[in-house]
């Protein structure tokens, strides 16, 4: 495909109309259906799924074996763990058809899903988020939250350069990176940038 503005393996399947952005690498044995957006500058890695509907921010990192079902929107910077799962319907049963039962799943910029964690539908993962290896997300993750277990919880909170945060301060509790020095102040429950 040496007139396409992206890289596609062989080996993986490319169902049109579609739209993949310039400078996007798509690996061994993926499957791209029809009416699904990938940005620019992301990389696929091997057996990605990329159903119809899915939309894929700028330079995501799919690790191999991921499914992005129906439902699924990634905004830019997002990536995603090897083996990680996302589920589209609440109570699926095999003999009850639930296609119009789809829950959007929304991951906000920069936010890290951990390998072998399970994102169930219906929740936003906050922008700069770090879903643990293995961690169950099951409720709305908070920007810059840092969250492990089954089901997860909120351990700290994390830069969006990914270092662990420590919380401190005469004025409320705030933090600078060790790493990068950003800054942010917790206010009312929410981090955010100082």
């Amino acid at each position: 495909m040496a007139d396409k503005p992206y890289f596609i393996h062989e080996s993986s399947y490319l169902e049109e109309p579609c739209e993949i952005g310039e400078g996007t690498k798509i690996w061994h044995f993926c499957h791209v259906m029809k009416n699904s957006v990938i940005g620019k500058g992301c990389v696929l890695g091997q057996n990605v799924l990329v159903a119809s509907g899915v939309r894929l921010g700028d330079n995501c990192k799919i690790q191999n074996n991921v499914s992005l079902y129906t439902g699924v929107v990634l905004e830019d910077h997002v990536f995603c763990g090897p083996s990680m799962v996302f589920t589209n319907v609440i109570n699926p049963r095999c003999e009850v058809i639930r296609k119009d039962e789809y829950k959007q799943t929304l991951v906000k910029r920069g936010a890290s899903l951990g390998a072998n964690c399970t994102i169930v539908c219906g929740v936003t993962i906050g922008q700069y988020a770090f879903v643990g290896a293995g961690a169950v997300v099951t409720r709305d993750v908070p920007d810059f939250a840092l969250v492990t277990g089954s089901p997860a919880r909120q351990r700290s909170w994390m830069c969006r350069c990914g270092i662990k945060l420590q919380l401190s301060g005469p004025q409320g509790p705030s933090a600078a990176c060790a790493a990068c020095g950003t800054s942010y102040r917790l206010h009312e429950g929410a981090l955010a940038l100082a």
